[in-house]
């Protein structure tokens, strides 16, 4: 099996798919953070295309940057100066070629994430 890499954002506050929120991949190597690719989310909350498909996966220490106050700002939350959530930096391992899937569950206030299916 190849491994490969996803992601779901769910806006809680709305109860909808956070459509329209920038996502940003990097690898970690040491000190060294490379940047991979820059996706946005779909209307159902989804890239249209995997944040690191097949052919590129590797193992390794990897982080998903949220850009959520840009989001939460368009979505129509309350505006705040500063916003309490703006980028949120999602650092993790991935020990084995697998499907990787790395949901965030979001609100102007909080997340949460964990390793789905």
């Amino acid at each position: 099996m190849a491994g490969y890499l996803t992601t779901h954002v769910l806006d809680t506050a709305r109860g909808c798919p956070a459509a329209g929120l920038k996502i940003e991949l990097f690898r970690i190597e040491g000190d060294s953070r490379t940047h991979l690719r820059t996706l946005e989310t779909n209307s159902d909350g989804r890239t249209d295309s995997q944040i690191l498909p097949e052919d590129e996966f590797e193992t390794g220490t990897y982080e998903l940057i949220f850009h959520a106050g840009t989001y939460l700002d368009a979505s129509g939350a309350p505006k705040e100066e500063p916003r309490f959530l703006d980028v949120i930096p999602l650092r993790f391992g991935m020990s084995e070629p697998a499907h990787y899937h790395v949901p965030l569950l979001l609100s102007p206030f909080g997340y949460s994430t964990y390793r789905g299916s």
